[in-house]
């Protein structure tokens, strides 16, 4: 393994041109209880922010919730669509629907919502229909002081976003220009094939960063490193960015997640990796590759170049899926290779599309703590229409058996950073120039919104 790393060093990439100035990052974003508690204010009051699958609420009545620091919300279907409102009875303050013990959030169906305090009642548009006792208000209760107060609501790839600033841009704007690529991967046609969550003991910025870069790979998960070289690039977009792997000349395919294994037999190579990857991560590929990729030892000889093995398991697999109902996108070879691995959405969700499956995090904070945050992972996948498996967001702790090998790993290294941070021996972050721009372009654009934290010109 040393070997490997060694090789690793030795064919780093330099691209000077495609690199960012040399930067720290100081660590008041991480540690200060100061700049958690504006972070409300200043940053997630203005921001669209996902929270939810359409699929998850799809008929009139069903509702879920999501909360934010203090604050908490519901999102409803009704007869004209989706309305969000802040979670709250107009009464006395109540919250009208709790989040039960343990679970993530609330969701459920209901033709109105009770409080549990007084009884006020409010219909799925918001409207304020029963508060006993009425006449005792001598008229001063008003359709309009008595209703719901709404919050922004759109839909884009399948999920749901909320924002809670009325003169906010649109979503679409606001997700350019991400969307341009992210299109072609129709990730509203995907399903959970599994989504866990759990609170870890680190900033939600920390924990959002230990997947917003490949450098990591050789170093916290070098078990990969016999399937290849993980060098990859990290690109700005606005307040977006992405991250992808590099590739051979002739294969820019292989910059996307779903991608060949390196060595004499790229055929032996992706077969293991496929393997390896489906036992011990369960995440950036399916069975249907899998079991494609199984197959290459057989379906070609040996000897053939890596792009025709990329190209034929690829297609295989396609074949595969389409011959049990599941169609994948037609994308252009040059737009999965530009789009990458995966897409920041500035300022706390990935996106890790695919051609038939991706994995999406989520990191968003503990209250005001910044020690500590909520991360979510949700792994999705095509299915024929009917068969999408029944999934619930599971608590799962870092220890669990569902996270399988890897994602522990990421979970080691977020604690230790928080901790680390700490240090009085730190001055800061120092990220790689070209393959952590997707870091330092976070921190730009949380400057932007917080009035501090820019990062600086290292000394």
């Amino acid at each position: 393994m040393t070997d490997i790393i060694d090789n690793v060093q030795e064919t780093a990439t330099t691209a000077t041109e495609d690199a960012s100035p040399i930067l720290t990052i100081p660590v008041e974003a991480y540690i200060s209880r100061d700049y958690a508690k504006a972070e409300f204010e200043r940053l997630w009051s203005k921001v669209w922010q996902q929270v939810g699958r359409i699929e998850d609420i799809p008929n009139v009545g069903d509702f879920l919730t999501y909360e934010i620091q203090d604050q908490s919300f519901i999102i409803a279907r009704t007869e004209t669509g989706l309305r969000a409102y802040h979670n709250v009875c107009s009464h006395r303050g109540r919250r009208l629907v709790d989040t039960p013990e343990g679970e993530r959030q609330a969701m459920g169906n209901c033709k109105q919502f009770v409080c549990g305090y007084h009884g006020w009642r409010y219909n799925l548009d918001g409207t304020n229909t029963v508060a006993p006792q009425r006449v005792d208000w001598k008229n001063t209760l008003t359709k309009e002081n008595s209703k719901l107060v709404d919050v922004k609501v759109d839909t884009w790839g399948g999920w749901v976003w909320i924002n809670l600033d009325p003169d906010c841009e649109s979503l679409a704007d606001y997700l350019a220009p991400a969307t341009r690529l992210l299109d072609h991967f129709e990730t509203q046609k995907q399903r959970f094939r599994w989504r866990r969550w759990l609170v870890v003991d680190c900033n939600w910025k920390v924990a959002l960063e230990a997947f917003a870069e490949t450098y990591h790979v050789p170093y916290t998960h070098p078990e990969f490193m016999a399937f290849g070289v993980y060098l990859g690039w990290s690109r700005p977009h606005g307040i977006h960015s992405n991250i992808g792997f590099e590739a051979p000349k002739g294969m820019d395919e292989n910059q996307a997640k779903v991608r060949i294994g390196s060595g004499p037999d790229p055929r032996l190579a992706t077969q293991e990796m496929q393997n390896f990857t489906w036992s011990n991560a369960g995440t950036s590929t399916t069975k249907t590759l899998v079991d494609a990729a199984n197959r290459l030892v057989e379906e070609l000889p040996e000897g053939t170049p890596p792009a025709q093995v990329l190209r034929h398991w690829l297609e295989s697999a396609k074949r595969d899926d389409a011959a049990r109902g599941v169609i994948w996108p037609e994308i252009d070879p040059a737009i999965v290779a530009e789009s990458g691995t995966a897409w920041q959405i500035f300022p706390n969700f990935q996106i890790g599309h695919g051609l038939n499956n991706m994995i999406s995090y989520s990191a968003r904070p503990y209250g005001d703590d910044p020690d500590k945050c909520i991360f979510e992972a949700a792994v999705y996948e095509l299915y024929p229409e009917g068969e999408e498996p029944e999934t619930k967001w599971e608590y799962t702790p870092e220890d669990g058996a569902g996270w399988l090998t890897v994602l522990p790993q990421d979970f080691s290294n977020m604690s230790a950073v928080q901790k680390g941070m700490k240090s009085k021996g730190f001055s800061g972050a120092k990220p790689n120039p070209y393959r952590e721009q997707s870091v330092v372009n976070l921190h730009h654009n949380l400057a932007k919104y917080m009035g501090t934290g820019e990062p600086t010109l290292r000394d």
